[in-house]
């Protein structure tokens, strides 16, 4: 049997840069879109904006973007999406009485990348993270289950909107919702409880698609791992304001970290040895700041990517030839282990091990 291939995308702002150049990297070596190398993609926040636009329908039943095209929201659209006027910077009092960003820019970019394409139509079985604040719960996005329910059937760039609204960077967004009394879910971004979404895809795969746990592989890519401590003479006099932005790095980076842990026990052990990939980066080289979308940071993320590629040559190739079905089916106990990411530091990729 065939494995059933899982793509995870972290979330991590203007750093999912990183992925989709990982991504444009493994469609070229393959020949294939993103969306004909997987099974099911699973994203939250920028990775799921990349999941979505990844399987995004184009003519003939085939995807519209390729990872190349992903690149350039980053590239192109980053300073739309995190741009705010004078006006606004006074109003929210930098950053304390109002979301750092309006939601103009990224609700105008995302309508140009998704126009009116639905959750249903996607090219690929895809699952996308957000949370509902008045109904205090998770919310996903199913393009498998909005097929079979109309209610659950959203824009695409509804879907995107919901899982990347932040808390402190963006509002939260009303996506309508025929189910629901009010006629709409309140929603913001996934990565309050799932910045790696793998754990929740591992569960879909299983559970909707009915895949046994030794049946599944997974690439799980992050957007570069944070590496500036919050030292504790600094942290020790904030009160709210000053937590505010911080803990959301913290609470999004524990959660990655936690997520990945899980993982790793579940397909890297016994016979589900080699059936899971975690690639992710330390940010030494670049800013880890989800909204640094200036050029020269665009440019030093770009680097981190291309260092991650140029040293993980034969590795890419390897991986390349195992998500195109180069390696034969054969019974589950037999099928073959994902290629190994080489450790590397100062910006290099890193096969990240679980926390201690």
């Amino acid at each position: 049997m065939a494995p059933f291939r899982i793509l995870s995308l972290d979330g991590g702002g203007i750093r999912g840069l990183i992925p989709a150049l990982v991504l444009a990297e493994l469609e070229q070596r393959t020949g294939k879109r993103t969306a004909q190398l997987f099974d099911l993609i699973a994203g939250t926040s920028t990775g799921g904006i990349l999941a979505l636009g990844l399987t995004r329908p184009g003519a003939a039943g085939k995807p519209l973007y390729g990872a190349d095209e992903m690149v350039g929201l980053y590239e192109k659209d980053g300073s739309k999406i995190f741009d705010r006027s004078p006006l606004h910077r006074l109003k929210a009092i930098g950053n304390l009485a109002d979301e750092k960003y309006p939601s103009h820019g990224i609700d105008a970019v995302l309508k140009a990348r998704f126009g009116e394409s639905m959750l249903s139509e996607a090219i690929t079985p895809v699952l996308v993270t957000s949370y509902d604040i008045e109904e205090r719960g998770p919310y996903f996005f199913k393009s498998h289950r909005a097929r079979l329910e109309p209610p659950r059937n959203h824009l695409m760039r509804d879907a995107a909107r919901a899982t990347s609204a932040a808390p402190t960077y963006f509002e939260p967004v009303k996506v309508p919702c025929s189910d629901q009394k009010s006629g709409y879910r309140a929603l913001i971004d996934g990565g309050v409880y799932a910045n790696n979404p793998a754990a929740c895809a591992l569960v879909e795969a299983m559970c909707f698609f009915d895949q046994k746990l030794d049946d599944i592989v997974m690439l799980s890519l992050g957007t570069g791992e944070n590496t500036r401590p919050i030292k504790y003479e600094d942290a020790k006099g904030w009160g709210l304001a000053k937590w505010a932005q911080p803990v959301l790095n913290v609470v999004f980076d524990g959660v990655s970290d936690t997520v990945h842990y899980q993982l790793q026990s579940l397909l890297t052990k016994g016979a589900q040895s080699g059936r899971y990939l975690r690639v992710q980066v330390d940010l030494t080289d670049a800013n880890d700041d989800m909204d640094d979308a200036s050029e020269r940071n665009l440019r030093d993320l770009k680097v981190v990517a291309e260092k991650l590629i140029a040293e993980n040559d034969a590795a890419l190739d390897a991986l390349a030839a195992h998500l195109t079905g180069a390696i034969p089916s054969r019974p589950r106990a037999a099928i073959p282990a994902m290629p190994s990411i080489a450790t590397g530091g100062n910006g290099g990729a890193t096969v990240q091990p679980p926390p201690a």
